[in-house]
C-alpha cells in the first residue's frame, strides 16, 4: 500500500510539473508570436525575411538540435526564430555581432520576445572569435560578411557534430545568390563529408548536413 501511495504521489508531481511546463511554453509562444507580429515590417539592417526565419526554426525542430551558433546577429530577427525553436528542444544559441548599436538593439528585442534566457549574445569580431570557439555545435547559421563565408565554414565545420547542419544565408545554387558566391557554392558542393541543398524561396539559404568527419 505504501508503495502505491508513493507511486501515486510521484505521478501527481510529474503531472503537475509537466502541466506547469506546458503553461510556460504556451505563454512563451504567445509572447514570441505577439512580438514577431508587431515587428513584421520593422526588420531591416541586414535581417532575414520571415520565410527564412521559419525555415531555420523548422530545421532545428525537425532534428532536435540544441547547440546553435549564429555568425552575424544584426538586430536579432533570425536569432529570435532560432532561439524560439531551441526553447522547445532544450537548447541555447550563441550569436555574434560586431556592431555595438545592432548588438544592443538585438538585446532589447530578445528581452521583448521573452527569449533572453535561450541566447548568449556576444559583441565581438567574428573573424577573431569564431575560430576560438570550442563547440561542439549541431546547428550553425552564417549571415555575416560574405567574403569570409568560407573562412567561417572552415573554422566551424570540424566542431559541428555528425548529423549537424550548417546554414549559410544569401546563397543560391543559381549564380551564387547575387553576392559573387559562386566559388563558395562550388566549394560546398565538392565537400565529400557534407550534403548541401539550397532553399531559394526566401533570400536563399545553403543547407549543409554533415555526414561524416572526413
Amino acid at each position: 500500500m505504501r508503495k502505491l501511495i508513493i507511486g501515486a504521489l510521484l505521478l501527481a508531481c510529474v503531472s503537475s510539473v509537466s502541466a506547469q511546463e506546458s503553461k510556460q511554453a504556451a505563454a512563451l509562444d504567445k509572447q514570441v508570436r505577439a512580438f514577431l507580429g508587431s515587428h513584421g515590417r520593422a526588420w531591416h539592417d541586414m535581417n532575414v525575411p520571415e520565410r527564412d526565419g521559419k525555415l531555420l526554426y523548422d530545421i532545428i525542430i525537425k532534428h532536435n538540435y540544441t547547440k546553435a551558433l549564429e555568425i552575424g546577429t544584426s538586430t536579432g530577427h533570425s536569432a529570435i526564430w532560432i532561439a524560439w525553436a531551441l526553447s522547445k528542444t532544450g537548447g541555447k544559441l550563441m550569436t555574434v555581432e560586431i556592431d555595438e548599436s545592432r548588438h544592443n538593439e538585438a538585446l532589447k528585442n530578445f528581452r521583448k520576445a521573452g527569449l533572453s534566457a535561450y541566447i548568449d549574445a556576444r559583441l565581438a569580431d567574428a573573424h577573431a572569435l569564431v575560430p576560438k570557439l570550442k563547440g561542439p555545435f549541431d546547428f550553425v547559421f552564417s549571415d555575416a560578411d560574405k567574403d569570409w563565408y568560407r573562412n567561417y565554414f572552415d573554422a566551424v565545420a570540424p566542431k559541428l557534430v555528425v548529423g549537424g547542419c550548417y546554414t549559410t544565408h544569401n546563397v543560391s545554387d543559381r549564380g551564387g545568390g547575387g553576392f559573387g558566391l559562386e566559388g563558395y557554392v562550388n566549394y560546398l558542393k565538392g565537400l565529400k563529408n557534407f550534403e548541401t541543398i539550397f532553399d531559394d524561396r526566401g533570400a536563399g539559404i545553403a543547407i549543409s548536413y554533415k555526414k561524416s568527419e572526413k
